[in-house]
């Protein structure tokens, strides 16, 4: 039996806003970056990122909780309140045990651990909060979103660092698929702009040292980046299969046709320079979708801004479509968002769906100079008019971690 799996709702927190003013702000090639405001960080080499701005929990759930959330918990929260009156759900239209929840996070509670080890180590153990362990836990999210949506299906969580997000999703699809729920909230959630997070990737050389050009730091396949821009957020997708959300009469955003997944096992962060492990999940999920190479005709690229991911995903896109790649349109969300690690695949699932939707390819912003290594139409500075039909977004992780979706119009 063919189980075809649609979205039909879409949530986003992000340093570009919610939903649609992140999807608009895209559009006209905004950045989400500037100097990091939530702590003082005039030490650190780097000193930017995608900063939330303006949240307000109590939006969303009330003060006291509030208080026994961590952020990343609250953001997805918020992504899968919008997402869910996005998709038009009522409150009891839905039989809760067809409806699950499948939120990723790469770093949980972060900011909940680095708060209550302050607080053991300068007043002792008392001081550690009594609900340190809930509101740090990765799972967390999905628990939290399930608890205030009454969704008794499956509930789970997977943490794949930065391609959580494309996990969460695809494997959301493939529980609608296998008949375990009509309805998944799937998605990636992230709260880690911390010090000790910060210090982490500086201390890797990871990061952009653009200081002084916070909205020009992100540069994918650009000759000149020099790093990605640490940012967070979350988003949550509405899965559905296809003929529940027709008998409601659900407006659909796109097909979720294909997934693939796979592992480098070469290193723990830099990604094997003969890129087979993402060039194999981009085939592995046209193999799922049952499409050729032929009909992709644009790749939201995972497009970190670093030298060594923009060169090896290029091969593999290469390596992937063959002849083909050179007709493709891609481009890097990341360019303005800056890198949401397990969010952004679920971020960058969206902007495809909307892509599909709105026949327009958001661009690559601050490609000033493309690499010679980077010679694909990446989509410079300025949206794209397109009738797009399908489409591919990617996700390379620390790890060796690849992850690919595939997306189709609909009708």
């Amino acid at each position: 039996m063919n189980v075809r799996t649609v979205i039909t709702g879409i949530g986003m927190v992000t340093p570009l806003g919610t939903s649609e003013t992140t999807w608009s702000s895209l559009l006209e090639g905004t950045s989400g970056v500037g100097p990091i405001n939530r702590f003082d960080a005039s030490a650190f080499p780097c000193r930017i990122a995608g900063e939330v701005k303006n949240f307000d929990a109590g939006l969303f759930l009330p003060p006291k909780e509030a208080l026994k959330t961590d952020p990343f918990i609250q953001y997805a929260l918020a992504a899968a309140l919008m997402a869910k009156d996005d998709a038009g759900f009522k409150a009891a239209a839905q039989p809760p045990f067809r409806t699950g929840v499948l939120i990723g996070s790469g770093r949980g509670g972060v900011t909940t651990t680095e708060k209550n080890m302050a607080a053991l180590l300068t007043r002792g153990p008392r001081a550690v909060s009594p609900f340190y362990a809930p509101m740090s836990l990765v799972n967390m999210a999905s628990g939290y979103v399930a608890m205030k949506l009454g969704a008794q299906g499956p509930c789970l969580d997977v943490s794949t660092a930065c391609a959580t997000g494309t996990h969460a999703v695809g494997e959301a699809m493939k529980i609608i698929q296998r008949g375990d729920a009509d309805v998944m909230l799937a998605g990636g959630t992230e709260a880690a702009l911390t010090p000790l997070v910060l210090a982490g990737f500086c201390q890797a050389k990871a990061l952009s040292l653009r200081n002084n050009e916070p909205r020009r730091a992100s540069r994918p396949f650009d000759r000149d980046r020099d790093g990605f821009v640490l940012a967070e957020g979350a988003c949550v997708l509405v899965l559905e299969e296809l003929g529940h959300a027709e008998r409601r009469g659900a407006r659909i955003y796109a097909e979720l046709a294909g997934y693939g997944l796979t592992s480098d096992a070469f290193h723990y962060t830099r990604p094997d320079p003969s890129a087979e492990g993402p060039s194999r999940a981009m085939s592995l999920a046209l193999r799922d979708a049952g499409m050729a190479p032929e009909e992709i005709e644009y790749v939201n690229a995972h497009g970190t801004s670093t030298r060594s991911n923009d060169r090896i995903e290029t091969v593999a896109i290469k390596r992937t479509f063959g002849s083909h790649a050179g007709s493709l349109a891609v481009s890097a969300s990341k360019s303005m968002l800056g890198h949401m690690l397990g969010a952004a695949g679920a971020v960058e699932a969206a902007v495809t769906a909307l892509a599909l939707r709105d026949g327009i390819i958001p661009p690559t912003l601050n490609l000033d100079n493309p690499s010679p290594e980077c010679d694909l139409d990446y989509v410079p500075h300025e949206a794209r008019r397109q009738n797009v039909r399908s489409a591919l977004s990617n996700s390379l992780g620390f790890g060796g971690i690849n992850a690919a979706l595939v997306l189709k119009k609909y009708p």
